[in-house]
């Protein structure tokens, strides 16, 4: 399966997209290698394209002003859907990082080609819509996380959401995103190995 194929068929299993309406859209994808450490939208850059991971692995991050330290806030992996949301819907500057963790495929869409497709095709207005919804789950997710859950299982969580993850990035990106130190993410991984 070619990388629009693969496209085509994620699409049509997350938002229903048929052939047809898929057809509409392919002279819009793009595809673009990411080398570990680049960036695919910066702090304080507008967000013009939503990107499907072929392979690889994003952060989205935020620096603390005081500390300089880096705050881990989302991770996208193989076969998801990658942009700094907010930016990409109102067209105004990111208040975060998004960063390649290790050398990355993606295939991309501008937004002005969405809109586009938007105002051809109910399907792809089902699929922007989809697509807010599940941005708008996730970061809802994030916030009741740290409420409801320990640290435990939020690292269960993210394993179960980015199977890939576990060995392809430094554990310290866990901590930072699981909120803890580093001591802490080891004691849960020696506990959860012991089980």
């Amino acid at each position: 399966m070619n990388d629009i194929d693969l496209l085509g068929h994620a699409l049509r299993t997350f938002a229903d997209i048929d052939e047809e309406a898929f057809a509409l859209s392919v002279p819009y994808w793009q595809k673009k290698h990411y080398k570990k450490g680049e960036f695919y939208n910066e702090y304080k850059n507008v967000c013009k394209h939503l990107g499907f991971i072929l392979d690889g692995i994003f952060r989205t991050y935020y620096v603390n002003d005081q500390t300089g330290e880096e705050k881990n806030i989302f991770f996208f992996s193989k076969h998801q859907v990658v942009v700094s949301y907010k930016s990409f819907i109102n067209q105004s500057p990111c208040n975060y990082y998004t960063e390649s963790m290790v050398d990355s495929t993606i295939l991309y869409i501008n937004i002005t080609h969405l809109q586009e497709l938007y105002q051809q095709s109910h399907q792809w207005e089902r699929f922007g819509r989809l697509v807010g919804e599940r941005a708008f789950n996730l970061a809802m997710n994030r916030m009741e996380d740290f409420l409801f859950q320990t640290p435990e299982q939020r690292y269960l969580d993210l394993i179960e959401q980015h199977p890939d993850l576990y060995n392809a990035i430094p554990l310290y990106h866990i901590s930072s995103y699981l909120g803890i130190q580093g001591p802490s993410l080891s004691r849960i991984r020696k506990r959860l190995s012991g089980r």
